[in-house]
């Protein structure tokens, strides 16, 4: 659904060479996997069961997207599992790379295929118009056809949540986020971040560093070593990896998991996990699909269908701040709420939503820009 150029560029070479060693045959890799998640994927027959692959861009040990992916992954095959026989490849470069893996899943029989990065998208129409009894789900994207259906999770809601905490808890109002790539999804969740913490402190200022890759633990971890440097003491991320929190807990700074519960990974650093489920979604898909009522279209879901939420509160976060997070949570459940409802000003000064005017998913997908408070600019844009 969204018209950007989401997960565009490239993996590192690193990544490249481990999706090319899976490709000698995409159905045996869960034998590379860790042994928890093997049997369930390799195990299964064929027999007349629905035959179900998934395509991941990084490790699904990254604690973040990709685990969550296969999460949602594993609890598929336990529901349905008279019904479906599900298989994974991990770390699939946005390449060519991802069309081959997808024409060799839909050669072993799936029938349905899950690509889950937005880079795959125009590997996902070229395979399925050549394909057309396969179905598709992409992930992140915005482009459909008759046999491809988009989805994506409103991880903005998730970013907001942790703000209201962020402002609540930092003592130099200062906050940082460790940004991914420059388009209108991870730029839509720093400004809301920053627009959750500001709820809290309208004094909050906010600093990024991109490393313009989903998942380089080295590189996360500099970012965010930099912006603690630079004065922040509570960090978020746009990123695959644990390396923020685990740096925050290094240098006694305060951080949040993305996309996974990332708690275990540093205990003291951690003020909250904005976690995805995506159980509800594919489980949905695979009840349709075995019904055969699949449907196209594109699916956006947020804290109302249960598909994201801050969890693992810390301890020592005031319950004042707590009962925010609450307040707002309930209100993005009932559609009382909505994160983005003005007045919004970008930081040049220029008022980009009119009090009380509720921004629409045209608007939503297309934010190129810097909330007030944020310094610098998005790069590949002209403004400040």
């Amino acid at each position: 659904m969204h018209s950007m150029n989401k997960r565009h560029l490239l993996k590192t070479a690193a990544l490249s060479a481990i999706a090319l060693a899976a490709l000698a045959g995409c159905g045996k890799k869960e034998e590379a996997a860790p042994p928890a998640a093997a049997p369930a994927a390799a195990a299964a027959p064929a027999g007349d069961k629905l035959k179900i692959a998934f395509m991941y861009v990084s490790p699904i040990g990254d604690g973040g997207w990709t685990y969550q992916h296969d999460l949602g992954r594993k609890a598929i095959q336990e529901r349905f599992a008279d019904k479906i026989a599900t298989s994974f490849v991990e770390s699939v470069p946005e390449s060519a790379d991802a069309e081959r893996v997808m024409r060799d899943m839909a050669a072993q029989g799936n029938k349905l295929i899950f690509a889950t990065s937005f880079g795959y998208q125009e590997f996902v129409q070229k395979v399925a118009a050549d394909l057309p009894d396969v179905k598709f789900e992409h992930a992140t994207g915005y482009k459909q056809a008759a046999n491809v259906a988009t989805y994506d999770t409103k991880t903005f809601e998730g970013a907001y949540l942790a703000g209201i905490v962020a402002g609540g808890m930092s003592k130099t109002k200062t906050v940082g986020v460790v940004a991914s790539v420059p388009i209108p999804e991870v730029v839509r969740n720093i400004n809301s971040f920053v627009l959750g913490a500001q709820s809290v402190d309208p004094a909050i200022k906010a600093k990024v560093v991109w490393v313009n890759e989903w998942f380089s633990p080295p590189k996360e971890a500099e970012a965010a070593t930099s912006l603690i440097n630079g004065g922040v003491d509570v960090l978020y991320q746009n990123t695959n990896s644990p390396a923020v929190l685990k740096t925050a807990e290094e240098r006694g700074a305060r951080a949040f998991g993305k996309d996974g519960d990332m708690s275990a990974f540093a205990p003291k650093a951690h003020l909250g996990s904005a976690v995805i489920d995506w159980t509800p979604y594919y489980t949905k898909v695979v009840q349709d699909t075995l019904g055969g009522q699949w449907q196209g279209g594109n699916f956006w879901w947020g804290v109302k269908e249960g598909a994201i939420d801050l969890l693992k509160i810390a301890d020592d976060v005031p319950q004042d701040i707590k009962d925010r997070v609450a307040k707002a949570r309930a209100g993005l459940k009932d559609g009382s709420f909505a994160v983005w409802t003005g007045p919004v000003k970008d930081n040049t000064g220029k008022e980009l939503l009119t009090a009380g005017q509720v921004a629409d998913d045209k608007f939503l997908t297309g934010i190129n820009f810097y909330v007030a408070g944020v310094e610098g600019k998005v790069p590949g844009t002209g403004g400040k």
